[in-house]
């Protein structure tokens, strides 16, 4: 992996509530968006100034949400990864009853002129290295869409596989996102 980015990647800070309102909003401009995010664009950009400090805030320490940034030299966010830890009996973004304490990875991005240069790689292993690191997580796992098959290979290549779970497509549920997983003794293995 690229040094350099291993060192660019860090949990973002609750004061940079701008950043990260500038970053998602770029995201859900991308044309991959709409097989990559479960939020769109327009219901993002309509959320008040206090939506984004406490997305911020929620997302910058504490052992429930940790939302990671690749930072250029230059001090622009290149890319990033959120990292939710869910509760069993607790219900999913999907509102499925969750079953064991568990990391879901959310909000994988990267912008299109720095896809290729290893940011995305050191924001995975930070991601899941982070999300081990919380007491009693089991394992770690995220959707992709059916369709993005770029974002799934490069999931294998963490070790995450597929796990026999679907979900219907928010806003289209005739599209299916695949539930993917990276069980815990393999994560702690090197795999």
């Amino acid at each position: 992996m690229n040094q350099l980015w291993r060192d660019a990647v860090r949990p973002i800070r609750a004061d940079e509530w701008p950043q990260v309102k500038e970053l998602r909003l770029f995201a859900l401009r991308d044309p991959a968006a709409p097989i990559a995010f479960l939020e769109t664009y327009e219901r993002a950009v309509a959320e008040p100034e206090s939506f984004w400090r406490e997305r911020a805030e929620g997302a910058s320490g504490g052992t429930r949400v940790r939302q990671f940034v690749a930072e250029g030299p230059d001090g622009v966010w290149s890319g990033t990864v959120t990292v939710l830890v869910e509760e069993a009996g607790g219900s999913d973004v999907f509102g499925v009853t969750v079953q064991q304490r568990q990391a879901h990875i959310v909000g994988v991005f990267v912008r299109p002129q720095y896809r290729g240069s290893g940011a995305i790689d050191a924001l995975f292993e930070a991601a899941v290295e982070w999300a081990v690191s919380v007491a009693d997580v089991a394992r770690v796992r995220l959707y992709v869409h059916e369709d993005n098959a770029r974002a799934e290979g490069f999931y294998r290549r963490f070790g995450f596989v597929r796990s026999g779970v679907t979900a219907p497509m928010k806003g289209d549920p005739s599209k299916t996102e695949v539930e993917m997983v990276l069980d815990r003794p393999e994560v702690l293995s090197g795999s």
